[in-house]
């Protein structure tokens, strides 16, 4: 029993002595995250490093660097997905590897012409409506600053004709004294703006005779508008049959799975036979006559829209 008691005695120093190392140690990170704090707050300490350039990389540094990290991969893959069609090219050659054969590689190279044609029109179609709302802000913007008591120039300018740059040759014309309505019809020949010609003609009655000016930019912005609305329209009605041609011109991709999936290996017989490539050939101008035959159905039924 007194050998025990003596342990127990001798242990309890040791402990001690363990204990306040480990409180020292504690106090002393504490005071290091404090230090450390201070410096990053008012002396920039997180980027100079400890004194000497030898301690370690503080966490803040490392997010830092991972949030840059991260944003370049989002950079590249908005650049990636904003160049839809070179998604043909991958496409394409898994196609190639699973028939092996090079005719999807090249198929899928022709595609994204085809593709990147389709993207930029629908650009194009992007942009005439940008314009087209452009002009209607425009209208009304200049008419309720007439309304408020300024002049016609006075009123272009003031306006600002915010999201529709293209009109700043007329906004330097009616700050200038220039030939506003020239400038204006010069501006209605790009796509979508053509309702600048009707603000050109009621600025030249305005000025020759004396009408008022902010009467007809308002029913010029009402008419404006009631087209966009009954092309919206239009276009909501065309969603279905456009849907409809879209799923049967995968029709034939959905055959060609099928195949698969129960074993008859159609892309043998397709890449690699006469036979096949008879069918690709007939079947592809079967299928573009289809597509464009929707098509310009589609165009002729939106145009007769944009005539009335």
């Amino acid at each position: 029993m007194s050998q025990v008691g003596t342990a127990v005695v001798g242990t309890v120093p040791v402990c001690a002595a363990v204990l306040c190392a480990g409180v020292a140690v504690w106090m002393s990170g504490g005071r290091n995250d404090e230090l450390r704090r201070a410096r990053v707050l008012f002396v920039g300490g997180e980027r100079a490093g400890p004194p000497g350039g030898a301690g370690p990389a503080t966490p803040g540094g490392v997010r830092v660097r991972l949030r840059k990290g991260l944003k370049k991969l989002r950079e590249a893959a908005r650049r990636w997905t904003s160049r839809r069609e070179l998604w043909c090219v991958p496409a394409g050659i898994a196609l190639g590897l699973l028939g092996r054969s090079v005719l999807p590689v090249v198929v899928a190279v022709v595609a994204m012409a085809l593709v990147r044609r389709r993207l930029r029109a629908r650009e194009g179609e992007r942009e005439r409506a940008r314009r087209g709302d452009a002009v209607i802000e425009l209208c009304e913007a200049v008419a309720g600053e007439l309304r408020a008591g300024r002049q016609p120039g006075q009123a272009l300018v003031a306006s600002g004709v915010a999201g529709f740059g293209e009109a700043g040759a007329a906004v330097v014309a009616a700050r200038f004294g220039g030939d506003v309505p020239q400038a204006l019809r010069a501006v209605a020949r790009m796509p979508g703006a053509e309702g600048l010609a009707g603000v050109a003609a009621c600025w030249q009655v305005a000025v020759d005779g004396g009408a008022g000016l902010a009467a007809g930019l308002e029913r010029i912005a009402s008419g404006l508008r009631a087209r966009r609305d009954q092309r919206d329209d239009l276009r909501a009605q065309l969603a279905g049959p456009r849907a409809t041609a879209l799923m049967l011109a995968l029709l034939p991709a959905g055959g060609v799975a099928l195949g698969s999936a129960l074993g008859a290996d159609p892309l043998r017989v397709l890449l690699h036979t006469p036979a096949g490539w008879a069918c690709l050939l007939v079947g592809g101008l079967l299928e573009w006559c289809g597509v464009a035959w929707t098509a310009r159905i589609i165009r002729a039924a939106e145009g007769s829209a944009h005539v009335h």
